[in-house]
C-alpha cells in the first residue's frame, strides 16, 4: 500500500505544482514539459533499461545456474548460513537463496551494478518460492531488499571516475567517507528491520559477523589510505572489481567441469529466464519511473531543497550542505538522476569544493530505493510491500546524515 500512496502522491503533487505555475507564474510550457518527460521516460524505461537488462539477465542467470549445479551456491550457503539464519529465520538453512543473496551483496560491495541486479533478482525469486503469501512481501524479502537498498559498497569506482573526468585534484578523496556513510546506512537498515521483525541480533553469531565485517572494512580503508597513492587507489579499485567480476564465471565453470556438468546446457537452461524476467518487470518500471519523472520535472525537489535551506538558516547553522541535497533527495528515486545531479553539482561548485565532494558522498551512501522496490518486487509479482519502503528510506536517511557529518569532518 505504501508504494500505491507514493505513486499517487507523485502525480497529484506534480499536477498541483504545475497548475500553480501555470495560473500564478504564467508558465505556459510546464504541462508540455511534463507530458514530454512522460513520453521520454516511458520510452527509456523499456528501451534503455528493461530490454538491455535482458541480455545481462540472461548471461548472469545462466552463470548462476552453472554455479548451482557446480555446488558453489550450497558452498556459500554453508559459510554464511549461521549468520543469515539469524537475519533470515524464515529461510531454511542451506537454501539456494542464501548463496544467491551473498552473491548479490558481494557484487554490490565491489560496485558491480550490472552483475548485482540479475543476481539480486534471482535471489528474490528464490525467496518468493518459500513465501506463503505470494502477493505480500515476506519478512525475508524485506530484510534482503532493505540491505540491498542501503547500497553497501567498498569500491565506489564510478564516482571516482566521474571526479577524475571533471579534473578533481584528488578524485579518490571521497573514498573513505563513502564507505563510512554507506556502512552506516546498511547497519541502520539492518537494525530497523530487525526491530520490526523482532529479530535478536545481539547474539554471539551476529555480533561476531558484524565485528568481522567492520574489521574487514576498516582494514580496506586503512590499506587504501596509507599504503596506496591517490592514483593507485583508483587503479587498484578498477582492476580488483573487474577481476572479481570475471573470476565468478570462471570459478563456476571449473566447478561444473569437476562435477562433469554439461556447462553449456546448464547455461542455456538458466539464461532462458532472463528475457521473461525483463519483460515481466516492464509495467512496474514504467509506472515508477513515470511518476518519478513528473515529480522531478515539476520542480518539487527544488522547492524541498529551498525549504530545507530556509529552515536551517534560522538555527545559525552552516547551510552549505543544502546545496548538495538534491543528490540525496534524488538517489532513492533514480540512480541516473542522482548521478546527473552529482555531476551538475560538481560542475557548478567545482569537484574540490565542500558541496561537490558532499554530492559524491551522498551518491555513494545509499541506493535507489523506489526503483529497487519496483524492480525486485515487480519481478516476482508482489503487490504489497508492507514496510519495505519506510525501512529503506529510514536507512537512506541514516546514510545522508552520516554523509553530512563525515564530509564536514573530512572536508570542513
Amino acid at each position: 500500500m505504501a508504494l500505491n500512496y507514493v505513486w499517487i502522491a507523485f502525480f497529484i503533487l506534480a499536477f498541483i505544482i504545475a497548475l500553480i505555475k501555470l495560473i500564478f507564474l504564467g508558465d505556459t510550457q510546464i504541462f508540455q514539459h511534463l507530458v514530454e518527460s512522460l513520453f521520454d521516460t516511458t520510452k527509456s524505461s523499456v528501451m534503455d533499461i528493461a530490454l538491455p537488462l535482458a541480455g545481462t539477465m540472461a548471461f548472469w542467470l545462466g552463470i548462476m545456474n552453472i554455479g548451482e549445479k557446480a555446488g558453489a551456491i550450497n558452498f556459500l550457503s554453508r559459510i554464511v548460513g549461521p549468520f543469515f539464519s539469524r537475519l533470515f529465520p524464515e529461510v531454511p538453512q542451506k537454501h539456494p537463496a542464501i548463496g544467491q543473496m551473498l552473491m548479490n551483496f558481494s557484487a554490490n560491495l565491489l560496485g558491480l551494478d550490472n552483475a548485482a541486479t540479475p543476481l539480486g533478482l534471482k535471489a528474490m525469486g528464490s525467496l518468493q518460492e518459500i513465501n506463503p503469501n505470494k502477493d505480500v512481501a515476506s519478512n525475508a524479502q524485506i530484510m534482503f531488499l532493505v540491505l540491498h537498498t542501503s547500497g553497501l559498497t567498498i569500491l565506489p569506482i564510478s564516482i571516482i571516475a566521474q571526479r577524475a573526468i571533471l579534473n578533481a585534484t584528488d578524485p579518490t578523496d571521497i573514498f573513505i567517507p563513502c564507505i563510512i556513510a554507506t556502512y552506516v546506512a546498511t547497519l541502520a537498515g539492518m537494525l530497523i528491520v530487525a526491530v520490526r521483525q523482532r529479530i535478536n541480533i545481539f547474539n554471539t553469531v551476529v555480533i561476531s559477523w558484524l565485528l568481522g565485517l567492520s574489521s574487514f572494512i576498516f582494514l580496506i580503508v586503512w590499506y587504501f589510505s596509507t599504503q596506496l597513492s591517490k592514483i593507485q587507489i583508483s587503479e587498484v579499485s578498477r582492476v580488483v572489481s573487474n577481476v572479481m567480476l570475471f573470476l565468478i564465471p570462471i570459478v563456476f565453470i571449473l566447478g561444473a567441469l569437476r562435477k562433469k556438468v554439461n556447462v553449456f546446457d546448464a547455461f542455456v537452461e538458466g539464461a532462458k529466464g532472463g528475457f521473461e524476467t525483463s519483460v515481466r518487470i516492464i509495467p512496474y518500471l514504467v509506472a515508477m519511473l513515470a511518476a518519478i519523472s513528473v515529480f522531478r520535472n515539476c520542480g518539487a525537489l527544488g522547492y524541498i531543497v529551498d525549504g530545507f535551506k530556509y529552515a536551517f538558516s534560522h538555527f545559525n547553522m552552516d547551510t552549505r550542505f543544502t546545496d548538495a541535497l538534491p543528490v540525496a533527495l534524488m538517489k532513492p528515486l533514480s540512480g541516473s538522476g542522482a548521478k546527473a545531479m552529482m555531476i551538475d553539482t560538481m560542475t557548478t561548485f567545482h569537484p574540490d569544493s565542500f558541496v561537490g565532494r558532499l554530492a559524491c558522498v551522498f551518491n555513494g551512501s545509499a541506493d535507489t530505493t523506489f526503483y529497487i522496490v519496483a524492480l525486485y518486487f515487480g519481478s516476482v509479482g508482489i503487490r504489497k510491500s508492507r514496510y519495505a519502503i519506510t525501512a529503506g528510506l529510514m536507512a537512506d536517511l541514516a546514510g545522508v546524515i552520516a554523509a553530512i557529518f563525515i564530509s564536514y569532518l573530512f572536508f570542513g
